[in-house]
C-alpha cells in the first residue's frame, strides 16, 4: 500500500527557496504569481495492509524524522 506525504511551510515560516523560485518565474515571464512556497513529498510504500495502520506509522514517521513540527506542517494522503 502507497502512502503520500506532503510537507510543507507553515504560514509564519520565511521560505527562501519558494522566494528565489517566485522571483526567478517572475523574471521569466510568469508574473501572474502571488506566491509560491515550496515543500516535499514522500511517497511511501509499506507492507502494512490495514489503512488506518499504515497511516499511522506514517504519522509517526512524520513527527519522529520526516517534518520538523516546529517550522512544517504534514498531510498524510493514501494513494
Amino acid at each position: 500500500m502507497k502512502i503520500s506525504v506532503i510537507i510543507t511551510l507553515k504560514k509564519d515560516v520565511l521560505d527562501p527557496q519558494g522566494k528565489v523560485i517566485h522571483q526567478t518565474l517572475d523574471g521569466m515571464g510568469f508574473n501572474n504569481i502571488t506566491e509560491i512556497r515550496q515543500g516535499k513529498y514522500f511517497e511511501i510504500d509499506t507492507k502494512e495492509s490495514d489503512i488506518k495502520k499504515a497511516k499511522d506509522k506514517v504519522e509517526e514517521m512524520c513527527k519522529k524524522l520526516l517534518a520538523n513540527l516546529v517550522i512544517e506542517n504534514y498531510k498524510i494522503i493514501d494513494t
